[in-house]
């Protein structure tokens, strides 16, 4: 069966369509404004591993009404200000296994809180709601270090992870965790997903994906997008020269076995895979 892959793991909005009448002129929404980067950053991007290919910098969105500006690279964000805290990375040669961030949660940090949101326009719908429920079960469910409490509301004071939705296409951005060893704080899901093309298990897998940037996984094709489109032979040269930390264990597989593809189908389960609970149970 072909699969249909979708750039959706992405908060980059390629278009919009607006029905203005003549000479009416339409305000960007903040998700809208884009910016190129500089030779500078796509440098520092490549040093730490991050794919290079269509990154814009973007005013995103935070549920209290404030925005921070992000360097944004397929569902990768990363706030521009915390840029120079990343690692780089030492050049590797292993292509075809799972890899992690530079920087993981710390043993303090590992029983963590998330904030599903509930209030005004940036509150999950009923089924990201749902989705988010079973993801974090399935992460619960591992015989692992990590430990997730999920609440559902607008008082983030308390909360390590804060997961809103944002008017996009069906897809999620998410960075990784601190140098200080906390996890990713900021999930945005994006709209799209409430589409009634778009099953709960596609969600689930959704906020599973940015759930696990959020606690230090990159992308298992962070090289060449290959689940976006890629047909050339594997391994292909890599787009970014230092690899992403490869996690030592896990099985060495160049096609679909992860929930860390960089790109999702309409088929997606939401469940973890073997190499997935491997990966996690290494690390954690």
């Amino acid at each position: 069966m072909k699969k249909v892959q979708f750039l959706a793991l992405s908060a980059i909005i390629v278009g919009s369509l607006f029905s203005c009448q003549k000479n009416e002129i339409s305000e960007p929404t903040l998700e809208e404004v884009q910016l190129k980067p500089s030779k500078e950053q796509l440098e520092k991007l490549d040093k730490i591993g991050v794919n290079t290919d269509d990154v814009l910098i973007k005013e995103v969105p935070l549920p209290d009404g404030s925005t921070e500006r992000h360097i944004v690279s397929g569902d990768i964000s990363l706030p521009i200000d915390k840029l120079n805290e990343y690692k780089e990375m030492p050049t590797g040669d292993d292509l075809s296994k799972q890899y992690r961030s530079d920087y993981l949660v710390a043993p303090p940090y590992r029983n963590i809180r998330v904030l599903g949101w509930t209030g005004g326009s940036y509150a999950l719908t009923p089924k990201m709601r749902t989705a988010l429920s079973w993801a974090i079960a399935n992460y619960n469910a591992l015989p692992n270090t990590l430990n997730f409490t999920l609440t559902f509301g607008t008082n983030q004071t308390n909360a390590d992870m804060v997961v809103y939705k944002v008017t996009g296409p069906a897809g999620g951005s998410a960075g990784f965790p601190t140098s200080s060893g906390r996890p990713n704080r900021y999930i945005r899901i994006n709209s799209g997903l409430d589409s009634a093309t778009y099953s709960y298990n596609v969600v689930e897998h959704v906020m599973g994906h940015e759930i696990g940037h959020s606690v230090g996984f990159r992308h298992q094709d962070w090289y060449n997008r290959w689940s976006c489109g890629y047909t050339g032979p594997f391994p292909a040269e890599p787009s970014v020269n230092p690899a992403a930390i490869w996690i030592p264990g896990t099985p060495w597989s160049p096609y679909a076995d992860s929930l860390m593809l960089s790109c999702f189908n309409t088929s997606e389960d939401g469940e973890f895979t073997q190499s997935d609970k491997d990966a996690l149970n290494i690390l954690y």
